[in-house]
This record gives structure tokens, C-alpha cells and sequence, in this order.
């Protein structure tokens, strides 16, 4: 199984994300957002803007 999104709301009513890895680990979770469709333009961003993002030592 690949990795999948998983949209959820928090204890304060805040639409979230979080993606997990096939073995089932939490490996990126995303901010509050007020809106269901919020969050999605989140994950949408994730999965536009940074498929192939390097990684830079800062």
C-alpha cells in the first residue's frame, strides 16, 4: 500500500491533514485550517508544488 492523506478534524473543530507511510507512520501533518476545503487545497498544494522538493541543510 503507498502512503495516503488522512483529513480529520482536532479537538477545536480545525480541518486537518496528515500523511502517513505505507507502514502506517505519521510522516508530515499539516496546519489548522477553518474549512474542509482548505485543508484539501493543502494537501492539493503539497502534492503540486513539492514532488520532487530537494533537501537543503539550513
Amino acid at each position: 500500500m503507498a502512503g495516503k492523506f488522512e483529513l480529520y478534524t482536532d479537538k477545536a473543530g480545525e480541518w486537518r491533514f496528515r500523511l502517513k507511510a505505507s507502514n502506517g507512520q505519521v510522516i508530515a501533518t499539516g496546519e489548522g485550517y477553518s474549512s474542509k476545503a482548505g485543508a484539501l487545497n493543502g494537501i492539493e498544494s503539497i502534492k503540486t508544488n513539492a514532488p520532487d522538493a530537494p533537501v537543503v541543510e539550513v
